[in-house]
């Protein structure tokens, strides 16, 4: 059995009855609430209905502190991701899944860290998968069938040394482990074409971010991929230099009104060489340590907010409210995350729903040989002083 509507078994009929149950609470807050979208959480967790529900609800928590909900319609990336991130969807395979093009080579990974935030690039793929995960429910009311997961075509041509720069590859492995955590079995298969004798090492580095599951899904093709890329989509909706008939209006043949190329960052983005910032505070994070600054909030719906960066590589960074019972546990705020403050300096903030004393947390456990250097500002602002425009995160 499939694991599919129409594919069950009787036991994964009954677990499925379970899962929904017990997940009755999240279905008002999720995208979709059907058979077909809790079965690829019950898939992606071989049908263990604790663990499926565990991962449904990281998955919430994940939805509300990158407002998921309202990415398409509320945000926009910077312009250097809009003008230098490459890929993008173009057509359909031939069952009606989108088809989303990463082409690598012309991407310049180091220039686009060192112009816009970590966060920002990783909320861009967020809103990418947003947006083909509409186009997914589209084709299944165009086509009256479901449709819920993409076709992959990795155009590795112009791979090389620039792509495996140590910041690019831990944050392309935070995006892949954002992927396999939230939007389980949204990928139907990986096409890998034009791929050069490194491949295989820029692989290795990323492979262990990937469910076995997935891995299975990635086919790297030989020298007759367009004739396989044909075999799995129409002429009429592949890109004439990927083996097909499609063009744009003009006849562009690489479709580039819905393929971005990418390109070479200017320099005049570089955040670092462009923003001078006069911080209140400069500490030692020393290797192996956290460092724990405590804020008092005396009025609900103040704003915390905060400017920092680093020197020479990256930090984490998280905040937490300590509760008023008597254990004075720590309660999440902002999940702790390795910033490249490093590359581009951080400023960001976060509402305080509730009165208390807020922790700021610089945390280096993770470094065992190098102790950091961190530049800070911190503020807590009164309500009144806080602009609509104000957000969570990213470079502003």
């Amino acid at each position: 059995m499939s694991g599919r509507v129409g594919d069950l078994s009787e036991k994964q009929l009954e677990l499925l009855t379970e899962f929904r149950s017990r997940t009755q609470d999240l279905l008002p807050e999720l995208p979709e609430q059907h058979d077909h979208f809790l079965l690829r959480w019950l898939r992606a967790r071989n049908f263990n209905v604790s663990k499926a529900e565990l991962m449904i609800r990281k998955h919430m928590d994940f939805r509300r502190q990158m407002k998921v909900d309202s990415i398409v319609s509320d945000w926009t990336p910077p312009e250097v991701i809009r003008r230098y991130m490459s890929g993008g969807m173009c057509g359909y395979d031939r069952d009606g899944s989108p088809v989303w093009y990463d082409v690598i080579g012309p991407l310049d990974p180091r220039g686009l860290l060192m112009s816009a935030s970590k966060q920002d690039c990783i909320r861009t793929k967020i809103l990418n998968m947003e947006l083909l995960q509409r186009e997914c429910r589209r084709q299944s009311c165009q086509l009256g069938k479901n449709v819920e997961s993409i076709t992959l075509i990795y155009d590795c041509e112009g791979l090389g040394l620039k792509h495996i720069w140590k910041p690019v590859v831990e944050t392309y492995g935070e995006i892949l482990t954002m992927f396999e955590d939230n939007y389980p079995e949204a990928l139907k298969t990986v096409f890998i074409v034009k791929a050069p004798k490194m491949f295989p090492m820029a692989y290795n580095l990323i492979k262990h971010f990937l469910c076995e599951e997935t891995r299975r899904k990635i086919q790297v093709l030989g020298g007759n991929w367009q004739e396989v890329l044909c075999q799995h989509i129409e002429p009429s909706q592949l890109p004439v230099v990927y083996g097909g008939t499609l063009t744009d209006p003009d006849g562009d043949p690489r479709c580039r009104t819905m393929i971005k190329c990418g390109g070479t960052v200017p320099k005049s983005y570089y955040i670092q060489n462009s923003v001078q910032v006069q911080y209140d505070h400069s500490v030692t994070v020393s290797r192996g340590s956290v460092l724990q600054l405590e804020y008092d909030v005396s009025v609900a719906c103040s704003r915390l907010r905060w400017q920092f960066a680093s020197d020479g590589a990256d930090i984490g960074f998280g905040v937490f409210r300590r509760s008023s019972d008597r254990q004075k546990t720590l309660l999440q705020v902002l999940p702790s995350e390795r910033y490249n403050a490093h590359l581009v300096p951080e400023d960001g903030g976060v509402t305080c729903d509730e009165p208390g004393v807020y922790m700021v947390c610089f945390d280096n456990s993770y470094s065992f040989l190098q102790s950091k250097r961190v530049s800070y500002t911190v503020l807590v602002l009164p309500p009144a002083h806080v602009p609509l425009s104000d957000s969570v995160g990213g470079t502003q």
